[in-house]
């Protein structure tokens, strides 16, 4: 998949410098079956040859000839999120505002999300607090209280095909329950989606808790940024 825009541009190229007829369209058709949910108004598809730090050239799922974006202020705004390379997945979204509309020859993006870079286990640490304890206690020596708080990896696998999980958090609580300390909670998701930029986290659907909406405010190599309703959360790259 990852060659299927060089293959349609050296394919073009053939046709014209033999003079010949170019290839039907049908060999260059839909290449997924992914359908936007109802209210997404997102492009789909992939990073072609061509795309440079002013110009996406795209691919979209829909199949057809690749299309042509201006991501000039969308990566100097820092709104190009995981820099796209050839057969990369993307999400994009347009701007739909007249005046920058206007202002290039090709329609601009308001952001732009390569899916392949959200993929694999981003981790966090969490640091413990002190339990309040009903009767007063003497004060635990230095030595035993750094044990007790030391710092747990959290964490969240992001997989290929919508599926999500959430680690570090101790399955039952009982082996915790002497503890003097406790760690901070984390939901336990099962699955992720892309929606209009944002990031969307689901639990299970027994847990009766609403879906998580996270907007990505930095995506590299290595970092993850995510900011939701009630608080900002910074990971980094599990090594492998």
């Amino acid at each position: 998949m990852k060659k299927a825009c060089i293959l349609l541009a050296v394919a073009a190229l053939m046709a014209a410098a033999c003079g010949q007829k170019p290839l039907p369209k049908e060999k260059f058709d839909t290449i997924s079956t992914y359908h936007n949910e109802p209210g997404d108004t997102s492009l789909y598809g992939l990073a072609c040859d061509g795309t440079t730090d002013s110009l996406l050239v795209f691919l979209p799922y829909s199949g057809g000839d690749p299309d042509t974006f201006d991501i000039f202020d969308a990566l100097a705004d820092h709104r190009v999120l995981g820099r796209p390379l050839i057969g990369d997945k993307l999400a994009v979204v347009l701007r739909t505002d007249t005046d920058s509309v206007a202002s290039s020859i090709y329609p601009v993006a308001e952001l732009v999300v390569n899916i392949n870079r959200l993929y694999g286990q981003w981790n966090y640490m969490v640091t413990p607090t002190l339990k309040t304890l009903r009767q007063p206690a003497r004060p635990l020596p230095d030595s035993i209280r750094q044990r007790f708080l030391a710092p747990r990896e959290y964490g969240l696998r992001l997989k290929s095909d919508g599926l999500a999980y959430t680690t570090g958090m101790p399955r039952q609580q009982t082996s915790d329950e002497r503890s003097p300390v406790v760690y901070p909670p984390a939901k336990r998701y099962n699955g992720w989606k892309l929606y209009n930029g944002h990031l969307i986290l689901t639990t299970d659907s027994a847990s009766h808790q609403q879906p998580d909406t996270a907007t990505i405010v930095l995506m590299r190599r290595d970092s993850l940024v995510l900011r939701f309703a009630d608080h900002e959360q910074a990971y980094y790259r599990a090594k492998p």
